[in-house]
């Protein structure tokens, strides 16, 4: 069903879809909800890879269902591989110039399970990112093309930050230039990346790329902890939703290295969608953008385990292992301010406690043993 979009501007177009890929994970299913609220009708693509990548733990079949069952008619799916050329072509031929945003969350997104598939890992995050951003050229070249990609972009080269260590953190002397938050001016080459963040920089740069040489209206959002009630949380993939479940639950965490200090932003999936539905009615050509929660909602992992235990009532079992994941940043706050200079109305909202509360509250049922 084609429908009318009323954009903050003088003119009025006409619009009907919004095209999610990923649209069962924590940001392709608030993606959904959200371009759904604004009256696009949205095409999901969304083969549940989770499932193989992780397990039962991180299947995106109980979020499918419930998208499906929330939006009826406003939500169309696509079981499509986005390695799959022909599949994706067959979508994007079907709805053509009536796309009005492509949103592309799909992703393999662990470091430990990239290593043991390169193959796959860089056939569905770079080969997968290049059929999306192709099919998009083709037949809907005016489409905002908006690209969740990572802070692991940059490697490991935070880790030679002079950091210092504090009792519960790592953290920034106040007067380096990068104490507010890393900017997309740091180096992303001679770094070590894992396998993950060498296929998520090729598609990346291939994302700026089709903006720049195409002349599209592109994005990367290069996202620190990006997080939710909506997170399929497994151990390989969904930190702070991970930790807060072992705590619900009483699993055991395995927490690698840095004694438990290393530090994260986190954004909450809404915040993000703000953020993209900001560039989606004043887009740009080849931008890159930091995202995360910046100053406002950092954590490490021992402060993210106390306000977890606080909002459960219930004590984490933590199995501490001394060496680190390879890669693995020690300390990660995003800056905001190119994305907030460009879009000043944009605000964050969430901060950790608060994101914590929310996931606690949407998974008590399901993850709370009952007596």
């Amino acid at each position: 069903m084609l429908r009318w979009f009323l954009p903050p501007m003088d003119q009025e177009w006409r619009v009907s879809v919004a095209l999610v890929t990923g649209s069962g994970g924590l940001i392709g299913s608030e993606a959904v909800r959200h371009f759904a609220g604004l009256g696009l009708d949205v095409v999901g693509i969304d083969n549940d890879m989770r499932r193989y990548f992780f397990g039962e733990d991180g299947s995106t079949s109980w979020s499918l269902e419930r998208l499906g069952r929330d939006l009826g008619n406003s939500y169309t799916h696509f079981a499509v591989d986005i390695r799959d050329r022909d599949g994706l072509e067959q979508v994007f031929k079907k709805y053509g110039s009536d796309i009005a945003v492509v949103i592309h969350s799909a992703a393999q997104p662990s470091h430990d399970w990239a290593a043991k598939e390169p193959l796959t890992d860089f056939d569905v995050n770079a080969g997968g990112t290049l059929n999306i951003l192709e099919n998009t050229r083709r037949y809907a070249i005016d489409a905002p093309f908006i690209h969740c990609s990572t802070n692991k972009v940059y490697g490991d080269r935070p880790n030679s930050l002079p950091l210092i260590e504090l009792e519960t953190r790592y953290e920034l002397p106040e007067d380096h230039r990068w104490y507010q938050g890393i900017t997309e001016d740091m180096s992303i080459d001679g770094s070590l990346h894992s396998v993950f963040g060498a296929s998520k920089v090729a598609a990346d740069v291939m994302v700026q790329e089709y903006g720049r040489y195409f002349d599209m209206k592109t994005a990367c959002f290069r996202g620190g902890t990006l997080t939710g009630p909506a997170h399929s949380a497994a151990e390989l993939h969904g930190f702070l939703a991970y930790l807060m479940r072992c705590v619900m639950e009483g699993r055991t965490y395995n927490l690698f290295g840095y004694k438990g200090k290393m530090v994260r932003d986190a954004i909450h999936s809404r915040d993000v969608l703000t953020a993209f539905e900001a560039f989606f009615r004043a887009p740009r050509s080849g931008e890159v953008y930091n995202l995360g929660g910046g100053r406002h909602s950092n954590t490490s992992h021992i402060e993210a385990f106390r306000i977890a235990e606080e909002i459960a009532g219930r004590e984490a079992q933590i199995n501490y292992v001394e060496q680190n994941r390879t890669g693995d940043h020690q300390w990660y706050v995003s800056s905001m301010a190119r994305f907030e200079q460009q879009y000043p109305d944009w605000k964050i909202t969430y901060d950790v406690p608060m994101i914590l509360r929310e996931i606690y509250e949407a998974n008590v049922d399901k993850w709370v043993p009952q007596a």
